[in-house]
Protein backbone atom coordinates (compact mmCIF):
# COMPACT_ATOMS: atom_id res chain seq x y z
CA UNK A 1 0.00 0.00 0.00
CA UNK A 2 1.68 3.06 -0.99
CA UNK A 3 0.80 6.56 0.56
CA UNK A 4 0.64 10.18 -1.21
CA UNK A 5 0.88 13.83 0.45
CA UNK A 6 -2.23 15.73 -0.58
CA UNK A 7 -2.34 19.94 0.15
CA UNK A 8 -5.49 20.33 1.99
CA UNK A 9 -6.72 24.11 2.09
CA UNK A 10 -8.67 24.89 5.43
CA UNK A 11 -10.71 27.79 5.86
CA UNK A 12 -13.79 28.63 8.44
CA UNK A 13 -17.13 29.51 7.12
CA UNK A 14 -19.27 32.44 8.58
CA UNK A 15 -20.96 29.52 10.38
CA UNK A 16 -18.13 28.80 12.62
CA UNK A 17 -17.61 25.37 11.14
CA UNK A 18 -14.58 24.22 8.86
CA UNK A 19 -14.38 23.66 5.12
CA UNK A 20 -11.51 21.48 3.91
CA UNK A 21 -10.72 21.42 -0.17
CA UNK A 22 -8.01 19.49 -2.08
CA UNK A 23 -6.82 21.43 -4.80
CA UNK A 24 -5.01 18.68 -6.66
CA UNK A 25 -8.34 16.77 -6.65
CA UNK A 26 -11.21 18.02 -8.68
CA UNK A 27 -14.57 18.33 -6.25
CA UNK A 28 -12.55 17.48 -3.43
CA UNK A 29 -13.80 18.72 -0.42
CA UNK A 30 -15.84 18.56 2.87
CA UNK A 31 -16.79 20.60 5.69
CA UNK A 32 -17.39 19.56 9.76
CA UNK A 33 -17.69 21.45 12.96
CA UNK A 34 -13.74 20.85 14.09
CA UNK A 35 -10.52 20.23 12.66
CA UNK A 36 -9.68 17.03 13.91
CA UNK A 37 -13.54 15.76 12.45
CA UNK A 38 -12.34 17.75 9.02
CA UNK A 39 -9.24 15.76 9.09
CA UNK A 40 -11.06 12.57 9.30
CA UNK A 41 -13.77 13.36 7.02
CA UNK A 42 -11.21 15.05 3.93
CA UNK A 43 -8.60 11.66 4.58
CA UNK A 44 -12.43 9.73 3.35
CA UNK A 45 -13.21 12.04 0.59
CA UNK A 46 -9.65 12.16 -0.81
CA UNK A 47 -10.39 7.77 -0.94
CA UNK A 48 -13.42 7.89 -2.60
CA UNK A 49 -12.33 11.11 -5.24
CA UNK A 50 -8.95 8.77 -5.88
CA UNK A 51 -11.21 5.71 -6.82
CA UNK A 52 -13.76 8.01 -9.51
CA UNK A 53 -10.72 10.14 -10.51
CA UNK A 54 -10.26 8.35 -13.73
CA UNK A 55 -6.92 10.64 -14.70
CA UNK A 56 -3.38 10.68 -13.32
CA UNK A 57 -3.41 13.23 -10.55
CA UNK A 58 -0.53 15.82 -10.58
CA UNK A 59 -0.06 17.85 -7.80
CA UNK A 60 1.58 21.04 -8.06
CA UNK A 61 4.20 22.13 -5.59
CA UNK A 62 3.24 24.03 -2.42
CA UNK A 63 4.37 27.22 -1.95
CA UNK A 64 2.34 29.11 0.81
CA UNK A 65 -0.72 30.95 1.00
CA UNK A 66 -1.26 34.59 1.24
CA UNK A 67 -4.50 37.29 1.67
CA UNK A 68 -4.84 39.94 -0.26
CA UNK A 69 -6.84 42.72 -0.05
CA UNK A 70 -8.59 44.25 -2.95
CA UNK A 71 -11.21 47.45 -3.06
CA UNK A 72 -13.57 47.26 -4.89
CA UNK A 73 -17.25 49.50 -5.31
Amino acid sequence: MKSHNYTVLIEKDEDGGYIATVPAIKSCYTQADTIPELLEYIKEVILICLEVEQEEIVQNEFIGVQQVEVFHE
